[in-house]
């Protein structure tokens, strides 16, 4: 925490107001609800530290825009893509929770083309423009996030369920924007349930997603 106030004190309030963040807390969508743990929800989860980090950019002269306007809204993942779109946002940071025997925090991002329902993306360019973005925003958030939760990685959509079968995830697919995805924690395994449970545990974890945002476009600006 003490890391990224700093960090924050010593950014360019010059470069600031340029950016624009399109914050997407997952679920409730076409695919469900999303997981649980053993006392929370993945979409309560995800809405809390959505919350918190559109407060940090806030503070930061930073635009945000949220694709819910409440913790159980139903959003279709085309339509959340959509709406970044429709900002035309720097960056979309997709929070989700994972249900898996590990633990940790991985990041996710496209990098190639995916189909669904007949519309093929995101365009070829963007997905290269992408990739560097990625490295950065998770290198930043293994660092952020060292001694609290696991790393395992950086991956590409294909690594998971959903993009395995489209190639790449919806929200990837109808995306004009560059885009990440989080899984936070492994929600099922009770050690990362009580991490990321606590006000303390889910400010840590909006602190760091919003230092690696803005760290991930700093070479974009």
């Amino acid at each position: 925490m003490l890391a990224a106030a700093l960090f924050f004190a010593a950014c360019s309030q010059e470069t600031a107001p340029y950016l624009t963040i399109c914050i997407d807390p997952g679920h409730p969508s076409e695919v469900g609800r999303g997981t649980r743990g053993q006392k929370v929800t993945e979409i309560h989860i995800a809405w809390e530290v959505a919350t918190r980090l559109k407060k940090i950019l806030l503070s930061q002269n930073i635009k945000v825009v949220l694709t819910k306007k409440s913790e159980d809204e139903m959003v279709r993942n085309q339509r959340r893509a959509e709406i970044a779109n429709g900002c035309h946002a720097d960056l979309m940071v997709r929070l989700h929770c994972d249900a898996s025997q590990g633990s940790g925090f991985t990041t996710y991002f496209p990098d190639r083309q995916g189909t669904v329902n007949g519309f093929t993306g995101p365009d070829p360019g963007l997905i290269k423009s992408i990739a560097p973005i990625a490295k950065r925003f998770h290198d930043t958030l293994t660092g952020e996030l060292k001694g609290f939760l696991n790393d395992n990685g950086n991956l590409s959509d294909v690594k998971t369920a959903v993009g395995s079968q489209h190639g790449a995830l919806v929200g990837s697919i109808y995306s004009r924007v560059p885009v990440v995805l989080i899984e936070m924690c492994v929600l099922t395994n009770p050690n990362d349930e009580e991490k990321v449970s606590s006000a303390q545990g889910l400010d840590h974890l909006a602190s760091a997603i919003a230092v690696a945002c803005v760290k991930s476009l700093s070479k974009s600006h």
